[in-house]
């Protein structure tokens, strides 16, 4: 079985993960003074939103100690469906925010917005703009680099607040130029919603169908069968299974070799294909290989 995830991968998450946190923090603050300083709602509410944060990230910091656990008896295939399962509450918290930003849009657009708004208070969601873009650039490339699906969720959860972020600019400053323009909000947030919600399936969804055992791809198990065949002794290769774990993939197949050798040789040959394919096998985590004659 190939090696675990290591040590200095686990602590990368976690730096990440708790960087963004402090980050959330911060910013929530930030935008509940500039908020209620300059007298605007729909940046109390980005606010709001910033605090929502806090629990995926809290899901990834408390979670990765879970699913980078090796086998053991009770799970002798690991830990790694922790991370899916993350995903998943990931991609829901953002399919409750999608929700929640198009419903107070859809309830709201027609209202008269008559208080006027400071200035000042387009200063937190500009700054959240800013900040959360590079903070999901970060952790997008530190969830690529340690195959992560739960920390690249995460990631996307940080774009959908600098998103969330923009129609609080454009509410502050139509406000601040004309009450009768504040309408201009609820538009934005309404088109963001849509596109929060399709992060949030396009998150969801892989890790849905790892979770209902669904298989590699065809051109992963054709990478397969290419690879086995071509180990020397193999006459034929079948039945081949396949059942994803993170980025990784369990394989089983059965392959056929000359009925006459010995079980010394065709326990070499099985051996053989499980290296070939731990090795130049597309994110193979451990093989098991069945023998059948050839007959």
């Amino acid at each position: 079985m190939k090696q675990e995830i290591t040590a200095d991968r686990i602590a990368q998450i976690k730096r990440v993960t708790w960087v963004g946190l402090f980050l959330n923090v911060a910013l929530a603050a930030l935008k509940f003074i500039v908020g209620f300083v300059g007298a605007s709602q729909a940046v109390i509410a980005d606010a709001v939103h910033s605090l929502s944060d806090m629990a995926t990230d809290f899901s990834v910091i408390l979670g990765v100690r879970y699913w980078t656990a090796p086998p053991d008896e009770d799970h002798p295939y690991g830990h790694r469906k922790i991370e899916t399962i993350i995903t998943v509450l990931i991609g829901a918290a953002l399919l409750f925010v999608a929700l929640g930003l198009g419903y107070t849009a859809l309830t709201k657009i027609s209202e008269v917005h008559i208080r006027q708004t400071a200035w000042i208070a387009i200063v937190g969601p500009a700054l959240s703009i800013i900040l959360k873009e590079i903070l999901y650039r970060w952790t997008v490339i530190v969830g690529t680099r340690v195959k992560s699906t739960a920390v690249i969720a995460n990631a996307w959860h940080h774009r959908s607040d600098a998103f969330s972020s923009v129609p609080a600019v454009i509410a502050v400053a139509a406000s601040a130029m004309n009450p009768n323009w504040a309408f201009v909000d609820h538009v934005g947030a309404l088109i963001i919603s849509v596109f929060i919600l399709k992060v949030s399936w396009d998150i969801m969804s892989p890790a849905l169908a790892e979770l209902s055992d669904r298989g590699a791809s065809l051109k992963d198990r054709s990478q397969i069968e290419k690879i086995a065949m071509g180990v020397d002794g193999v006459k034929d290769v079948h039945a081949i299974r396949t059942r994803k774990c993170g980025e990784s993939l369990y394989v089983d197949l059965h392959v056929l070799v000359a009925p006459e050798i010995s079980v010394r040789i065709g326990h070499n040959i099985s051996e053989e294909v499980k290296e070939a394919l731990l090795k130049d096998g597309p994110r193979v985590l451990d093989v098991i290989a069945h023998l059948e004659p050839d007959e």
